[in-house]
């Protein structure tokens, strides 16, 4: 009697063994996103949240990570780098989350790199600018921070490729004078004489100003054989239409954050023959069906349009993917490696061949990007939508 009663403990001690792995299995994982939920900004971060949510939801009903859900802690940065702080600060200690996705523009990225730094929990950011994974003293670390938008230097060098490919040598730059902007005129010209490019003229804007035809103005003076714009949101629209109204004879080519369908809408006829750097997303049915991208980029789509029904209120552009990537890589490197911090930081920057919407990512200790020329084409508007260029 007394050997049956200690083999039942035994069984009943190995179920509840059983029994609370399998509750701790469950447990989900918290990812803290923070996007502009509102703000100026909000164009680009609702739908990079939308996108958050699709991927998670996919990722949850494939078997999570290693049995684990993943749970989406949301925060609204209103495009405010304190607010971001804040937000920053309470998925950290407060959330306690294994790692964070975005924000959505440089100068938030740029406000919580510092606490990202400190508090050491990975963050893959959804940013344009460079300076969020660039280091040096006035920079700061960026050990813990990585990023799945092309750089902005790789977007530069992928255009004055095509630009040197044209005969194109003398460009005028009108540039935002955000983060952003200003990341962009860096690049612009520091990387123009690899190229034989010549920046003849240099004219900045406030990103909410509404006419630009000062600038344009100044800028045609200077005798340029091109014009190319750095900018996010309505401001390039704005040039493209100002450009037209004075009747200015030069071809532009706007930055590879406005590929979007808005961007047509709002500059109407003018944005015809306009030409930019992009992610393959905006062209896919273009590439060759050899193209490693091509089968990931339709199901994206497959999902985002028939799956969820986003695209009539947010019509695919050239942010949409990035959401996608960061947090895919993100949880390949947990299902490796698990989601002790350190562990997860180290697996991330060890990607190498993923096969994303927006490129083929290999991350190194020395790049946190991983995304390359290769990752980038060049569009064009015509007839009303966007095409590979000419």
């Amino acid at each position: 009697m007394k050997r049956i009663n200690r083999l039942a403990a035994v069984v009943v001690a190995t179920m509840l063994v059983v029994a609370g792995s399998s509750a701790a299995a469950q447990e989900p994982i918290k990812i803290g996103a923070f996007f502009d939920l509102s703000g100026p900004a909000a164009f680009i971060g609702t739908p990079t949240k939308l996108v958050a949510d699709m991927v998670v939801d996919k990722i949850n009903k494939e078997g999570g990570v290693n049995g684990q859900p993943i749970e989406l802690i949301v925060g609204d940065t209103e495009g405010d780098p304190a607010k971001a702080v804040n937000i920053a600060k309470k998925f950290i200690y407060k959330d306690k989350v294994a790692a964070i996705i975005g924000p959505t523009r440089t100068g938030t990225g740029m406000a919580v790199k510092k606490i990202i730094h400190e508090g050491k929990i990975p963050a893959f950011m959804t940013v344009g600018g460079d300076p969020v994974i660039m280091g040096g003293e006035k920079l700061g670390p960026f050990d813990w921070v990585f990023k799945s938008p092309q750089r902005s230097s790789v977007a530069v060098k992928r255009l004055y490729m095509y630009l040197k490919e044209k005969g194109l040598t003398k460009i005028a730059l009108l540039t935002a004078s955000d983060g952003f902007g200003k990341d962009g005129v860096r690049w612009l010209t520091k990387l123009a004489p690899d190229f034989g490019i010549e920046v003849v003229a240099q004219e900045a804007f406030g990103p909410k100003d509404t006419d630009m035809t000062a600038q344009l103005t100044n800028a045609k003076n200077a005798g340029p054989q091109a014009l190319v714009v750095w900018t996010i949101g309505p401001a390039g629209s704005i040039v493209s239409k100002n450009k037209s109204q004075l009747g200015i004879d030069l071809p532009l080519f706007q930055c590879h954050g406005l590929p979007d369908p808005k961007y047509i809408e709002l500059a109407g006829k003018a944005s015809e023959g306009d030409r930019m750097p992009a992610t393959k997303l905006m062209v896919v049915d273009a590439l060759p069906d050899s193209d490693p991208q091509k089968p990931v980029i339709n199901e994206f789509i497959r999902l985002y349009t028939d799956g969820y029904g986003y695209d009539k209120q947010f019509p695919i552009n050239t942010h949409s993917g990035y959401a996608w990537d960061a947090i895919m890589i993100v949880a390949n490197a947990m299902k490796k490696a698990g989601t002790q911090a350190g562990d997860l930081r180290a697996a991330i920057e060890q990607t190498n061949g993923y096969v994303g919407v927006s490129g083929v990512y290999n991350l190194t200790p020395e790049d946190h990007n991983g995304l390359d020329v290769d990752s980038m084409v060049i569009v064009q508007v015509k007839g009303g939508k966007f095409v590979m260029a000419d």
